[in-house]
């Protein structure tokens, strides 16, 4: 069983929508940064929000989103592409908050001032980034709220996490509708009221409903068509190579450091956990290279 995207279009051409199941790749994202439940239902929405993003792109393109917040999490960063990887951490994996109304309080978390930055790698040299103030902090509504704001898409999204007692993942998804210009006030007003009778996302995929069947309740009174689907994987980039690139961008000085006061060094990558060791022997190796540089 996979996580997987699935996309409609109206018969019109004049809205689209997306929606996802990310259950697994949020529970993988969760074990991966050991995290308390304020952190997963916050990193699970922004894994999930940078997962319709990037389905907004092209092949090979993708798209960064970094939340920044006054609250105890102080800081999550989500990537996805639009093959269907994503990848994500959250800066205090720990921390948590009372309940509100008997319910993870991720406005709280996150906090109620900052930013959120979108970063699109579209394969241009230089990246397209858009920064707003949080809107409500509650990640969803800050995306619609950029999108509204940065790109002039009025967006409706819907983001979900349900975490069982013992602080595992029961469902993860979350649908994007987007009106393309002209808008149709009509078929925007339906939109409006069936996503207002919506049963909650992760209500909906725990009754064992697909993508697929979100969208099809969505635009129950919109002909439609599906166009396609992607399967989605928490997946990271970071390889040895990579890491040992940036101990190489060090400074001599910092790496004679390393070996006078270490028999080697250990990099993590933030957004997988994977460790990389490097001896001294690599070390030395990566001074000597750097000698012959110059």
């Amino acid at each position: 069983m996979t996580d997987s995207l699935h996309r409609v279009i109206s018969s019109s051409g004049t809205f689209f929508g997306i929606a996802c199941d990310t259950t697994i790749l949020v529970t993988e994202a969760c074990r991966r940064h050991d995290v308390g439940p304020t952190a997963a239902a916050a990193l699970g929405r922004a894994l999930t929000g940078a997962v319709l993003l990037a389905a907004l792109l092209k092949d090979d393109q993708s798209v960064m989103l970094r939340f920044e917040g006054s609250g105890p999490l102080r800081k999550i960063i989500t990537e996805a592409g639009h093959s269907g990887w994503v990848r994500g951490y959250v800066a205090e994996p720990r921390a948590n908050v009372p309940l509100r109304q008997g319910k993870i309080d991720v406005a709280a978390g996150l906090g109620r001032a900052g930013f959120l930055t979108v970063t699109k790698d579209i394969g241009m040299k230089n990246k397209y980034e858009g920064t707003v103030q949080l809107y409500t902090s509650e990640i969803g509504e800050d995306i619609a709220y950029y999108l509204t704001e940065s790109e002039q898409t009025p967006s409706a999204i819907g983001l979900g996490v349900h975490l069982q007692p013992d602080g595992s993942i029961a469902a993860a998804g979350g649908f994007l509708v987007q009106s393309l210009p002209p808008a149709d006030e009509a078929l925007i007003a339906g939109i409006e009221r069936q996503i207002q009778g919506l049963t909650s996302v992760t209500e909906m995929l725990r009754a064992g409903k697909t993508p697929a069947d979100i969208l099809s309740v969505l635009f129950a009174t919109i002909p439609h068509r599906a166009t396609t689907s992607t399967e989605l994987t928490y997946s990271c980039s970071c390889s040895r190579e990579k890491m040992q690139r940036a101990v190489f961008s060090l400074d001599n000085s910092e790496i004679n450091y390393l070996l006078d006061s270490e028999s080697g060094v250990e990099v993590q990558c933030e957004f997988c956990r994977d460790k990389y060791t490097f001896t001294r022997a690599d070390l030395e190796k990566m001074l000597a290279l750097g000698a012959e540089g110059h």
